[in-house]
């Protein structure tokens, strides 16, 4: 059963075929071939999506599209353009820090690409930044709406691997504020090495002034990582909200959202839930089948035997994930391995928080990573470019962002110290 499943769901990547169709047929397939019921295929793909912290999917998706269409990012990105905006490259380094900000409401990548993107792209080249270079620098600082909490990802691996959410969300601040500083130290020192960004300064706001007129805007992550880690409500409760405060910000205190914006938005929250929900159900129905196979077992065994000691473990881990990340969407990725790996990696006496912080960073990368990157894409579709225009400008940032995985996946504190500190027993 396990070699049709695989065979089959390789044999679907290869012919381009969705990853959530992918799974399902092999999923299919797989229970066919072991002659099990069919029903089974119908109770666990509802089971795998009956579960309540993925309400919070599609209520902080909603909450990104609220904020796009509410003036929410564009003044995020006056307020982060007043700190940063005037040195050399502060352009590029306004457009990390605003993904910062925004991530810690949106929970999802693609959305912070848009959100921003729509914003920054046109502005960076305005600044004679290269079009392919304003779009990579934007995939990439986008990938921090999946590491900075709240975060989807995290949420599909507290559910896939029953570890805390809570504990997840307040360890990734550690990996996403040295991921994003080390982006602002980067694209610094790369634009002077370019010359690029000597005019970045240029309009910008002062600070107390960007601050003022951001002010509702930046209260949002205060109210909702406040609730949660205040224990007024759980992460799932926190996303409705997010949802509500966005709204009442866009609709009366800034008033950009007028009563026809809804349907749009509300169509487009809908659209982009469903897809991440169908392959929720169809990486679920895949991950119970190969479970009940025995490969988690097996390659469990095989783990041990030849990845020794927890740094090989560790390291032939990240050498796979990134492959996979190439190839499969970080959420059905999460589903289907976090099940197999976890376990594993507490044999190894790895934390299991620890451990879901490096799948995450590491999956991540492969929202920018060729070929199949979302983030990539969307930063295309903004910037109205091809995919090969964005690649060798790619290169240098997903070099830093390997870097950084090493220094998350090596020095465990950095994801654990906060958790510790307020998870203290």
């Amino acid at each position: 059963m396990s070699i049709v499943m695989i065979c089959t769901m390789v044999l679907c990547f290869a012919l381009t075929v969705s990853v959530a169709v992918s799974i399902g047929l092999a999923s299919i397939l797989g229970i066919q071939a072991s002659n099990a019921n069919m029903l089974i295929s119908v109770k666990e793909m509802f089971s795998s999506i009956n579960k309540f912290p993925l309400a919070a999917i599609p209520f902080f998706i909603l909450a990104g599209n609220l904020m796009e269409t509410g003036g929410i990012s564009r003044r995020l990105v006056e307020f982060a353009k007043s700190i940063v905006g005037g040195v050399q490259g502060g352009l590029p380094m306004t457009c990390v820090l605003t993904c910062m900000i925004f991530a810690a409401v949106s929970g999802s990548s693609v959305a912070t690409t848009f959100a921003i993107g729509a914003i920054l792209i046109p502005a960076l080249i305005k600044h004679n930044y290269p079009v392919g270079y304003a779009a990579a620098l934007q995939a990439t600082s986008a990938e921090l709406g999946v590491i900075i909490p709240p975060s989807i990802p995290m949420i599909l691996y507290g559910v896939s691997a029953e570890v805390s959410i809570g504990e997840l969300f307040i360890a990734g601040f550690g990996p996403g504020l040295f991921i994003g500083l080390a982006l602002m130290l980067f694209v610094h020192l790369y634009c002077r090495w370019k010359g690029w960004g000597k005019n970045d300064g240029d309009g910008r706001l002062k600070f107390g002034a960007a601050a003022w007129q951001a002010g509702w805007a930046l209260l949002m992550p205060v109210i909702i990582l406040g609730g949660i880690y205040g224990g007024i409500f759980t992460p799932t409760e926190a996303s409705a909200v997010a949802v509500f405060y966005a709204l009442i910000v866009g609709m009366v205190i800034y008033r950009e959202i007028k009563l026809t914006d809804l349907m749009v938005i509300l169509r487009k929250s809908v659209m982009s839930s469903a897809v991440i929900m169908f392959i929720i159900a169809n990486a679920g129905l895949f991950a119970f089948l190969i479970t009940r196979a025995g490969v988690p077992d097996a390659i469990g065994r095989y783990l041990e035997a030849v990845l020794q000691s927890p740094a090989l473990f560790l390291l032939g881990v990240n050498g796979a994930l990134f492959v996979i990340g190439m190839f499969i969407e970080t959420s059905a990725a999460i589903i289907v391995l976090a099940p197999i790996l976890a376990p594993v990696a507490i044999h190894f006496g790895i934390d299991p928080v620890h451990f879901g912080l490096i799948m995450v960073v590491n999956l991540a990368l492969g929202m920018i990573t060729p070929p199949f990157g979302v983030n990539l894409f969307a930063a295309c579709t903004v910037a109205k470019i091809s995919l090969d225009r964005i690649v060798g400008y790619l290169v240098p940032f997903v070099l830093v962002i390997l870097g950084c995985l090493m220094v998350v996946t090596y020095v465990p504190q950095l994801s654990l110290f906060l958790r510790d500190l307020v998870y203290a027993k």
